[in-house]
């Protein structure tokens, strides 16, 4: 259309009916899927809460194209739950146990009713912080910490990973979801190192083991 048309105003029988805008406050909720293991393709819902950003599919895939598809007698803790999309693609795939951590009431609701819908035995939903749950964890006793706090609250990162450091067995792994590149310089103040790195859109995600050396 060119200009001149777009400035003036059409005939009655010319004008196209107004289209009717749909309220965002009607809309479903979003929802993902569970890329492998025993609940490949089952669905968790996505609510619009603050600060919810599901790690993007392409993340979880690769991520657990690095740690492996058999988590059998894996001990993980998923800090900043949300949706539970990282801690559910780790008890479909065979960790004996998975604790799921979620300050907001709703949320914390959806992840009990999703484990119930699985019939999850091996995944336990709390309500509370993740970094106190994480100083609470005994040392050396987790092979996978799952670091995804909402961005933009910063704050939650160094202590996170201070906690994870700790709780982290031997052999063990944290997943850091962040919006920038953690420094190697950083890492190793902590006793860690980068173990492999993706970056895709916003998101670093990052692996990491403890470092050489580190006790």
């Amino acid at each position: 259309m060119s200009r001149a048309a777009r400035g003036g105003r059409a005939p009655a029988s010319a004008r196209p009916a107004k289209a009717v805008a749909r309220p965002a406050a009607v809309q479903a909720p979003g929802e993902v899927r569970i890329i492998g293991g025993q609940w490949k393709r089952s669905k968790l819902p996505v609510a619009d809460r603050p600060g919810l950003r599901p790690t993007p599919n392409r993340v979880r895939e690769t991520l657990f194209n690095w740690l492996g598809q058999d988590l059998a007698g894996w001990h993980c803790l998923d800090a900043f739950a949300g949706t539970g999309a990282l801690g559910f693609e780790a008890a479909s795939r065979g960790a004996s146990g998975v604790l799921l951590v979620e300050q907001d009431a709703a949320l914390v609701a959806a992840l009990r009713a999703t484990a119930q819908r699985l019939s999850a035995g091996a995944v336990r939903v709390q309500r509370g912080d993740g970094l106190a749950a994480l100083r609470a964890a005994a040392p050396a006793s987790l092979h996978l910490v799952l670091i995804d706090p909402p961005f933009g609250h910063d704050e939650f990162f160094m202590p996170a990973l201070q906690a994870a450091a700790r709780a982290l067995a031997p052999d063990g792994f944290i997943y850091l979801e962040a919006p920038t590149r953690w420094a190697d310089k950083t890492l190793e103040a902590l006793g860690l190192q980068q173990h492999r790195h993706l970056h895709a859109g916003a998101v670093h995600a990052h692996l990491l083991r403890r470092a050489a050396g580190a006790e």
